[in-house]
């Protein structure tokens, strides 16, 4: 039985300029190297894998990650001002029964797309 996801991969063109990214720009704990083409990272209980292309991976074409955070538009802001994409401005993506969910997409130096979401209390 799944009990949850343990960790993600990302490809990636260069693992030490996308090690920057993540663990500089969008802050994620730096948890070790596995030689030059690995590295990881901590997301809640969840790994982030930073790699080079292997097998059927291909730069910029992953799965969307989103990333939850606090205070979205002071997050989103601070990542553009560190270097980060802007892809699209945090926005209110939907209503739901007991909070708001709002939404901003960045883009890694790949292309890759990154989420990061708020759950904020409904007013």
């Amino acid at each position: 039985m799944i009990s949850s996801i343990g960790q993600i991969a990302i490809t990636v063109s260069d693992v030490s300029k996308a090690l920057h990214y993540y663990k500089d720009i969008l802050e994620l704990p730096f948890l070790f190297e596995a030689g030059p083409n690995l590295a990881f990272l901590q997301s809640g209980e969840t790994r982030i894998m930073l790699s080079t292309p292997q097998g059927a991976g291909e730069v910029g074409k992953n799965s969307i990650l989103y990333f939850k955070v606090s205070n979205l538009e002071t997050f989103f802001n601070s990542c553009v001002q560190k270097g980060a994409i802007e892809e699209r401005k945090p926005q209110l993506a939907a209503k739901m029964p007991d909070h708001d969910l709002w939404i901003g997409f960045l883009k890694d130096f790949d292309g890759n797309l990154v989420g990061l979401m708020e759950e904020k209390s409904s007013s």
